[in-house]
């Protein structure tokens, strides 16, 4: 086009991870091209007001209210633009910024809204895998309204201990918890209803946790498996953003077989969910019982440093700078095809 393409990195939001988006956001954009994309930090107030940042200083670890105020409008409206949304968790990653960038008429990075929907809903997403055939743990849903005690005491009775509780939609392992009692249990219930309306209960699975980055549209690819050895009981936000103490092996420490696996699984849940651009499909791998489980898939994956997907990919042969300008490449390409069911004049 002989321009650069305008990158506009939406970050921030109201959910629990908006400190975590606000770290993608600013290693994001100090890793894109230049030369190829104009950076734009857009980002969203814990209070939803949408402040422009500024690039001459690294963004901030949380955007308060602070900035230039604008509307959506006039940010979508600039031509040659491409949307980035580095928003995690609700309000974000769950298909109501997708909504609204179908809405605005520009390409944007990632999933569309079914996905984007189905994926952040982890029940919802276990049912589409399951229909599918995927390998899962055992595991039930509860309401927020249902009584803790009752919960617990059944998804004992059904799953034994430990188990695993967790807010439905919600990522970065905020609200999750491990219970080895019923009494630890009912307060697991208890927090994770902070969060999340509907709530998971999963089995314990002994076995190593094995990530795997996919990439593409309608012909996706896996990376190279990579595997998380947690510093604590598993993996959680304190692992994840603010410790060293979980290792990151890359590859994974599994066999060829398992590991061919897990990236044919991968690309078979992401097809099945409807994801494109991007996701960070999750395993637990039981070497001496069911293989490889499928745990979850995340369609905005952490992007700092320390985030697995960017890693993977480097490990892949990918480095970031170049993963940046294919996501790009891909919002691009989907966007160009998918405009060809929108027109009005059949």
């Amino acid at each position: 086009m002989g321009t650069r393409t305008r990158l506009v990195l939406l970050f921030g939001g109201r959910s629990a991870e908006h400190d975590v988006s606000c770290v993608s956001a600013r290693h994001v954009a100090a890793a894109a091209d230049m030369e190829r994309f104009e950076v734009v930090a857009l980002g969203i107030t814990r209070a939803g007001q949408w402040r422009l940042a500024e690039l001459t200083d690294p963004l901030p670890d949380r955007l308060d209210a602070d900035g230039l105020a604008v509307t959506p409008a006039e940010i979508f409206a600039e031509p040659d633009t491409v949307v980035f949304p580095l928003i995690h968790g609700p309000m974000g990653e769950d298909g109501t910024i997708q909504g609204l960038l179908e809405v605005a008429d520009v390409p944007y990075v990632g999933s569309g809204v079914l996905a984007s929907a189905v994926c952040m809903d982890k029940s919802m997403a276990k049912l589409v895998c399951a229909r599918h055939g995927l390998p899962q743990c055992r595991y039930r849903t509860a309401s927020a309204d249902d009584p803790p005690e009752a919960v617990a005491e059944q998804a004992i009775a059904e799953l034994g201990l430990p188990l695993f509780v967790k807010p439905a939609n919600m990522g970065s392992s905020v609200g999750v918890s491990r219970t080895t009692t019923e009494f630890e249990t009912v307060k697991a219930l208890e927090a994770a209803a902070q969060y999340d309306e509907t709530l998971i209960i999963e089995e314990a699975v002994t076995g190593q946790e094995i990530e795997v980055s996919v990439l593409g549209n309608r012909d996706p690819e896996a990376s190279v498996p990579g595997e998380i050895v947690p510093g604590a009981d598993f993996y959680d936000y304190a692992d994840k953003y603010l410790t060293d103490g979980a290792k990151l092996l890359v590859p994974a420490q599994i066999p060829e077989a398992a590991a061919q696996e897990a990236q044919r699984l991968a690309i078979s849940a992401y097809r099945a969910l409807r994801c494109e651009g991007m996701a960070r499909v999750d395993f637990l791998y039981e070497p001496d019982g069911r293989g490889m489980l499928l745990s979850e898939i995340n369609t905005i994956p952490g992007f700092t440093p320390i985030s697995m997907y960017p890693k993977l990919w480097q490990a892949s042969g990918l480095p970031y700078p170049e993963l940046i300008s294919t996501l790009v490449d891909l919002a691009v390409e989907r966007y160009e095809r998918r405009v060809q069911h929108r027109r009005t004049d059949r």
